[in-house]
């Protein structure tokens, strides 16, 4: 397998570039992330961040699950759904 192909491949198969698919991509991380750090912090100090971690995730799910609505099989056959960028989806 070459080397562009390794980083191609995965992302037009969603109807993607690589760049769209970084950006998609990051969109999830990095919301992900704040809400581990919250989680983190309220495993220590149960009296903060009581819903940042769970509201995170079900605002996540919700673009995820519309995101992936276009077919059953979590591949997205009509990759102009997404063709205004993210900012449509969510």
């Amino acid at each position: 397998m070459d080397l562009t192909r390794l980083f191609t491949e995965h992302p037009s198969s969603l109807g993607e570039s690589y760049t769209q698919h970084m950006r998609m991509s990051l969109s999830y991380a990095v919301p992900l992330l704040g809400a581990a750090l919250a989680a983190f912090v309220h495993a220590v100090l149960p009296f903060l961040f009581e819903a940042t971690a769970s509201g995170s995730v079900k605002r996540l799910h919700a673009r995820m699950t519309q995101r992936c609505a276009a077919c059953p099989s979590g591949r997205l056959h009509q990759p102009d759904l997404f063709a205004g960028g993210a900012d449509r989806v969510a």
